[in-house]
């Protein structure tokens, strides 16, 4: 199967765990696009969805789903995103679409976080993938050398600004082994708006596409 066809999968796949009559939280991705798409196919009639990205907001418009602000809601029952990177404990690298701070709001809202994947995402320890980390604009250059102090390079993207009208550094070089502890320090840092690991919100179940169809891994 091609990765797409392993996207539509999963997409299709995490229609289980929505209940109709519910507020869904949605994410951002080419992944989440198929969900959204077979969520308006399935004729399930749910409430509303908290989205994380403008991208997700007009997609589900267009396909008739009313989109509530975070605001609106005081929890979740479920968030239902994609991942740049995830490990065999839940924790995961995320904001290849620059859409990271906005999707670990909704996430917290969550009570439950259902990753959907192909099985080239799962690695065994973080940091493959560059990892992004959205910032402040006039302290871009100060955080790309607190990375290159622990031998790490940070790139910004060029051309890309984000829902907060912030700027995105992809930090590579990095073996993320604590994720939970590395996240909580980099959020620290002045002029960080959000690290994109996803350990404090991790995900509770992984919907994996392969070759041999949906593997479900439970965190």
């Amino acid at each position: 199967m091609t990765q797409d066809e392993l996207k539509t999968l999963v997409g299709q796949a995490a229609l289980q765990y929505v209940t109709a009559g519910s507020i869904v939280g949605v994410g951002t991705g080419s992944t989440v696009d198929k969900f959204i798409d077979a969520l308006a196919a399935s004729g399930l009639r749910i409430a509303g969805a908290v989205s994380s990205s403008v991208r997700s907001t007009e997609r589900m418009k267009a396909l008739g789903i009313q989109v509530l602000e975070a605001s609106e809601v005081e929890s979740l029952p479920v968030y239902i995103d994609g991942a740049d990177e995830i490990d065999q404990q839940g924790h995961m690298v995320k904001g290849g679409g620059a859409a990271l701070t906005r999707e670990k709001i909704v996430a917290d809202l969550a009570e439950r976080f259902v990753c959907i994947a192909d099985e080239s995402k799962l690695v065994p320890v973080l940091g493959q993938f560059p990892l992004p980390v959205e910032v402040i604009p006039m302290a871009a250059a100060q955080i790309a050398r607190r990375f290159a102090a622990m031998g790490a390079t940070a790139t910004l993207r060029a051309g890309v600004v984000t829902d907060n009208s912030c700027h995105i550094l992809d930090v590579r070089g990095l073996q993320i082994s604590d994720p939970q502890a590395f996240e909580a320090d980099v959020n620290q840092w002045p002029g960080v708006v959000t690290v994109g690991v996803f350990a404090r919100n991790k995900a509770s179940v992984c919907l994996l596409g392969t070759a041999t169809g949906v593997k479900t891994l439970s965190f």
